[in-house]
């Protein structure tokens, strides 16, 4: 029998939510405890989930010894770093939304927690659990489709999904909806890693939204 364990969500908005009423339903899950800081979206997560515990602060998850996975949904996106630093510093495993941080030092460090302490953290890529993904997934590892030597992704992103997310924080195209895709091509591809990476930006509608510095480089 699979061991149960406490787990906490940080952030019930949408994704977040989602994620708590999943967990209150699963079997893995002796307790569930939920954080959120807006009181009305606070109570109707309760209501929906039964939680062992709900609260408005962060750091009474942290604070908590019992609780030992915790879901970080937070934003906008700047609040990443910080909350999944106290969790995995408090020695949690840690599911943290893209993206892992807004700096690269960030990510650094984050990383660097969670090997130190031995911990579980890794980032929400749902694409990972697409049925489409996934068998393409499974027909690289057999074989069926021999072996790639490339791959292009093509992405379309709504305006009104667009204007959802880049209303939270100045965030380019890139660090919104690619990073799924940069992470989807690494898993079909592993244990390939890149050999140089380019990057290039158009800006149309949303540049006054969106419009960051771009940078390539060749790790």
């Amino acid at each position: 029998m699979a061991m149960q364990m406490e787990v906490a969500v940080i952030g019930t908005g949408w994704c977040g939510g989602i994620r708590s009423e999943t967990l209150s339903r699963s079997a893995l899950v002796s307790k569930l405890h939920i954080c959120e800081i807006k009181p009305d979206r606070l109570a109707e997560v309760k209501k929906l989930t039964n939680p062992a515990t709900a609260t408005l602060d962060y750091q009474d998850i942290v604070k908590n010894p019992d609780i030992s996975v915790v879901y970080i949904s937070t934003t906008p996106e700047h609040t990443h770093f910080p909350i999944a630093r106290d969790c995995l510093k408090a020695g949690k495993h840690v599911l943290l939304e893209k993206p892992i941080a807004l700096e690269l030092w960030e990510a650094d460090t984050l990383i660097t927690l969670a090997k130190r302490g031995g911990l579980k953290f890794t980032i929400g890529y749902s694409q990972r659990f697409n049925t489409k993904i996934a068998y393409a997934k499974k027909k690289i590892t057999d074989g069926t489709l021999g072996k790639p030597v490339s791959v292009m992704v093509s992405r379309h992103l709504s305006r009104s999904l667009g204007k959802k997310i880049a209303s939270r924080v100045r965030l380019s195209p890139a660090a919104m909806e690619s990073t799924h895709d940069l992470d989807f091509v690494f898993w079909l591809l592993e244990p390939a890693k890149p050999v140089r990476v380019y990057s290039q930006g158009a800006y149309g509608y949303m540049k006054p939204s969106t419009a960051l510095t771009t940078s390539c480089g060749a790790p």
